[in-house]
């Protein structure tokens, strides 16, 4: 003990300048990044990228840095490294500002903020498209085993209330690094584009990411000011509703089972809905389950209408639409 008293001493020491060459103090001067760009790297997504100060101390300390978002919605978050992508919408314009800090158990360093921005893009107010609207579908392709599933994307749209006459649309959409223009046009009266159709696109079935459209347009009279939206898949998704509904009456139960939708979604990642009618004497009956199958006790053996619906559980993704009703199938007799 008398010979490692000596060396412990002198480790607790080491240990201690060592954590006071990495504490911040006032002698510690922050200055901000340099170099502060924003650039547009596609639809509806920028790149935000600066450099370390070259005139900063560093003081073996790891420096952070906080970016702030202003427009077009305010965000605040900090990283390690000198770039972030932003995925945003961009037809308002964007703005952000980044600075140096460093930190803490104690406290907080902070550089003053360099700041950067992009200007909405031109177009005369009122001639943008107003109430996009996009829905996806998934059908079964059989065509395809690396894909067994496509989805199609339809958006609709109502013209710039001070649009002129000849305005003409055109919509593109980006999912992931992939960007497509609308080939299939719905028309109004005066041969506008107010709609567009995807059949096929490079949408992910069970995808996370967002899905960006922009819909710019061309005019002889006027500047048409372009508009971009974000969607969150999980509530564009119109599923599909359940197959092969069967329903069959023995005695006083009523038997019903069904298939899952068509999906690239497996079996257990469902919840059902299914709706018992009697039009007769006004009966409804709507139950929420889990599995394919239900069974119910009915007492007047008359004629029952029953139709099914799905929608994608939460276990699997964000809560989203419900799909249609199946058609309904009738069972029982008339009295």
């Amino acid at each position: 003990m008398i010979i490692m008293a000596p060396v412990l001493l002198i480790l607790l020491g080491a240990t201690e300048i060592l954590q006071a060459d990495l504490l911040p103090d006032d002698k510690i001067s922050l200055l901000p990044p340099v170099n502060f760009t924003i650039k547009v790297t596609g639809l509806a997504q920028v790149l935000l990228r600066w450099e370390p100060n070259p005139d900063q101390e560093q003081r073996n300390v790891n420096l952070e840095y906080q970016v702030k978002i202003h427009a077009p919605k305010e965000d605040d978050y900090e990283t390690r490294i000198t770039e972030s992508k932003c995925v945003t919408i961009l037809h308002k314009g964007f703005s952000a500002s980044v600075r140096t800090i460093l930190q803490n158990d104690h406290s907080l360093l902070a550089s003053s903020w360099a700041s950067a921005e992009l200007h909405a893009p031109p177009g005369s107010p009122g001639t943008s498209v107003v109430n996009l609207t996009c829905t996806t579908n998934t059908t079964a392709d059989n065509y395809s085993h690396l894909r067994p599933y496509q989805v199609s994307l339809h958006c609709t749209w109502l013209v710039g209330t001070d649009a002129p006459e000849d305005t003409q649309y055109f919509l593109y959409y980006r999912y992931g690094s992939r960007t497509e223009e609308c080939q299939e046009y719905s028309k109004d009266s005066m041969g506008r584009n107010i709609a567009c159709w995807f059949p096929r696109t490079f949408i992910h079935s069970r995808g996370r990411d967002w899905l960006a459209v922009l819909v710019n347009g061309s005019s002889k009279h006027s500047a048409i000011k372009p508009f971009d939206e974000l969607f969150a898949l999980h509530a564009i998704d119109q599923i599909n509703p359940p197959l092969n509904v069967t329903a069959e009456i023995e005695g006083t139960r009523l038997s019903i089972q069904w298939e899952k939708p068509v999906s690239a979604f497996p079996i257990h990642c469902f919840d059902y809905e299914v709706k018992i009618h009697n039009a007769r004497n006004g009966y409804l009956q709507i139950e929420k389950m889990m599995t394919n199958a239900f069974i119910s006790i009915i007492d007047d053996l008359s004629k029952y209408d029953v139709q099914v619906r799905a929608a994608v559980s939460s276990m699997c993704r964000e809560a989203g639409l419900w799909s249609e009703w199946s058609q309904p199938i009738y069972v029982g007799f008339s009295r």
